[in-house]
């Protein structure tokens, strides 16, 4: 369970009751008063090395931004929710590039606000709009700390129309195997090889609890899909992702058999990622690959377009061999 060593808030949270509920279940730990939960002068200027001491903090406040972006993978529109950042610590996070090596967990208390425009925009749609809130954030974990996921689920379940999906790479779902409101959710489940959970995905729940968690959500009526990203084409990819395929159709139970997909998504880098892990995990696997990989953008790496491709064919391969009646949804 994550306590964390200091928490920076926005005053103005106090007039919420999460807001509340938080500041007094950490009533023992030191607190500081800020303006803005993107400009903390005293995160920002520590240095890379600090990465993990920075993620030890917890900051909490509201969501002014609430613009949606539209998507066309597993949902219509990547929705901004209750919280951004996260405590785990992937040498490869999407989010580093967004916020740096703030890329921290911050709580926003205004919930209601927030989904009450989602229940609004799914109800005056024409069609059947699925949501992602989890873009930002793994809800699974926040969900340990502001039980906001339970309350999500319950209430959304009023909505006339509508679907949420999130992400996750932790097995803490039990509180929400029993709530009313989970034919309205798609929980996708992210994997990798164990091996690279352990050597890369610091903080998260370990290969074998994943695949607990996935029987636990499709044996308690859960829509679930399984998320192969990011995949990671490092030495002796073939052989691991071979295993991590052979590891969920022997551990996989027949209800989540017979009703998952797959989404697959290649890794993508940056000399952002590059700088930090070099100065915070210098003993970590460097997951940067000049031979493999080519520029993407301003500071950003892929795979090179022959190697992908033919790393996609293997593994679509991989995935008819163990999976040859299950859908998937995209490869990216």
């Amino acid at each position: 369970m994550f306590k964390p060593d200091a928490i920076y808030f926005e005053p103005d949270i106090e007039n919420y009751l999460l807001g509340k509920e938080l500041l007094e279940k950490y009533a023992d730990i030191p607190k500081f008063a800020i303006e803005n939960h993107n400009n903390i002068p005293e995160m920002r200027s520590q240095a890379n090395s600090q990465f993990p001491q920075m993620k030890r903090h917890l900051i909490i406040a509201t969501r002014k931004t609430h613009k949606y972006t539209e998507n066309h993978k597993v949902s219509d529109f990547l929705v901004p929710y209750t919280s951004s950042g996260c405590t785990a610590m992937c040498l490869y996070c999407y989010l580093v590039c967004n916020y740096n090596k703030c890329a921290y967990l911050r709580l926003f208390v205004n919930r209601e606000q927030m989904l009450d425009k989602i229940i609004k925009t799914a109800e005056k749609s024409e069609k059947e709009l699925t949501f992602e809130i989890g873009s930002n954030s793994d809800l699974i974990l926040e969900n340990t700390i502001t039980n906001n996921l339970v309350w999500t689920i319950e209430n959304f379940a009023k909505s006339k129309k509508g679907l949420l999906t999130f992400p996750t790479k932790f097995d803490m779902v039990d509180p929400i195997l029993n709530i009313n409101g989970k034919e309205k959710i798609i929980v996708r489940m992210s994997v990798n090889p164990a091996e690279l959970i352990d050597k890369v995905e610091f903080g998260t729940s370990r290969l074998k609890n994943r695949i607990e968690a996935i029987n636990k959500l499709c044996n308690a009526g859960y829509r679930v899909g399984i998320l192969i990203a990011p995949i990671m084409l490092v030495e002796n990819w073939q052989k691991l992702y071979e295993d991590l395929l052979m590891t969920l159709s022997k551990n996989l139970e027949e209800p989540a058999k017979s009703s998952i997909f797959f989404e697959l998504i290649f890794m993508t880098y940056s000399y952002i990622h590059k700088m930090i892990n070099q100065e915070a995990f210098p003993q970590a696997v460097n997951l940067y690959n000049p031979e493999l990989m080519t520029g993407r953008g301003r500071g950003k790496y892929c795979y090179k377009k022959e190697i992908r491709d033919q790393a996609e064919i293997f593994l679509l391969d991989l995935l008819q061999k163990y999976f040859p009646e299950n859908k998937i949804w995209y490869v990216s």
